[in-house]
């Protein structure tokens, strides 16, 4: 059933399938919304699904081609249990930090399938990529100098990847990471030369990092940003020390988000990436292609849920008051990348569908008018009490929110 509750002759969101509906009640992980509230014992709180995760893989394993290899980037959800789940589930792990470089080692990921990614990383951050023997995406001249210095120090041989800035980037984009001047990568006209200097370091040198753009809904941008991502790798790699061993395209597959928006057709992504990696077992024979997908793996397996702690009306309009907000879910909020604020999709948790409908916005406890989760929805007649649900909140959610604005308790989270 469509949770949606808006204006039919308005667009709509996708109906947010992954999760059902019994007895009224939204079912996580196969309990009622309800009793997993009781059994967390607090509100708000985050809910990752596993059986939502299990899907996504499965249906991309199933649609992409044998020879790509699937990584889960830490940092669109680092709850210690997703990434364990996703360790399992998927070919490597990517990481921004060494906190996250912990998190992954402690799945047991070998090293060789962690890749470390970050315009500005520390010297704690290097200290530990060098020393743990994953692979290092550089991002700049004086990053490999600052790389090679710790490896003739530590007696190591680092593995590294180079991140290319391309001169394309990805169509439509949430958020275009690539082309124009960037804080990302190395340039692409400059890729050779780093590749020269390379040689007489003590580096080994693994291949690219090469990453377009994120959350994008159109298959033909992301085919045309890929077969660009193949085409510059094999021009690149003629300036190589070695013979690539390893690349990483990046990932770029979103999810739907706001009214209009629909899921994503595979199928002729998957069908050009078969081609392409047809192409790369002759332009790069032996190397690894990896696809690294963050939000794409965890967006749609989680929900946000705050309860209802006042009513109001002023001057004509419906306010829902609850426990939770920006502070806890800035994406939702509209405040994280959006330039024209847009709702999630959301519902009643407790009480999905009623014969009588209302207009409400939904605000958290906060002292700013930014404090704004659902601006006039449709929802059944809401009470004190109640749990107002968001979806697609399993990426970007509680750490990429800022939780201790104004000094309201953090939120729970649970995996199940």
């Amino acid at each position: 059933m469509s949770l949606d509750h808006g204006s039919t002759d308005a667009p709509q969101h996708a109906a947010m399938s992954q999760f059902s509906v019994a007895d009224n009640c939204l079912q996580i992980g196969g309990r009622a919304l309800p009793e997993l509230a009781r059994a967390v014992g607090k509100t708000p709180f985050y809910a990752y699904d596993r059986a939502v995760m299990n899907e996504r893989v499965s249906a991309l394993r199933a649609a992409l081609p044998a020879g790509i290899h699937l990584h889960y980037a830490i940092k669109a959800n680092p709850m210690p249990g997703v990434v364990e789940h996703l360790a399992r589930l998927t070919d490597g792990l990517d990481v921004a930090s060494a906190r996250e470089l912990r998190l992954a080692l402690a799945t047991g990921t070998a090293p060789a399938n962690i890749s470390f990614a970050g315009p500005g990383k520390s010297a704690e951050d290097l200290e530990a990529a060098v020393a743990s023997g994953v692979i290092i995406n550089m991002e700049s001249a004086r990053e490999m100098q600052r790389i090679a210095a710790l490896a003739e120090a530590l007696g190591a041989r680092p593995r590294v990847a180079v991140r290319v800035n391309p001169d394309f980037e990805l169509k439509s984009a949430g958020m275009k990471m690539s082309s124009g001047p960037k804080p990302f990568g190395i340039d692409a006209e400059q890729v050779p030369a780093i590749l020269e200097a390379m040689a007489s370091l003590p580096l080994q040198f693994m291949g690219f990092h090469i990453f377009s753009g994120s959350q994008n809904l159109r298959p033909q941008a992301i085919i045309e940003a890929q077969t660009k991502t193949f085409e510059l790798a094999f021009r690149l790699s003629q300036y190589a020390p070695s013979p690539v061993r390893w690349l990483n395209i990046g990932g770029g597959l979103g999810i739907p988000y706001f009214p209009g928006e629909q899921p994503l057709d595979l199928a002729p992504i998957a069908a050009n990436l078969a081609d392409l990696a047809q192409a790369a077992a002759t332009e790069l024979p032996g190397a690894e292609i990896v696809m690294e997908l963050g939000r794409y793996l965890t967006a749609e397996a989680g929900i946000y849920v705050c309860e209802v702690v006042d009513k109001k009306v002023s001057r004509g309009e419906t306010f829902l008051v609850t426990n939770g907000g920006l502070h806890h879910h800035l994406a939702a909020s509209g405040n994280f990348g959006q330039v024209i604020r847009k709702n999630y999709p959301l519902c009643l948790g407790n009480r999905v569908s009623g014969d009588t409908l209302e207009q409400v916005n939904i605000v958290g406890p906060l002292c700013t008018p930014l404090d704004l989760l659902g601006a006039r929805v449709s929802l059944p007649v809401a009470e004190v009490g109640d749990l107002i649900v968001i979806f697609q909140s399993g990426a970007y959610g509680l750490t990429a929110s800022p939780l201790g604005f104004l000094g309201h308790p953090h939120p729970a989270e649970i995996l199940v």
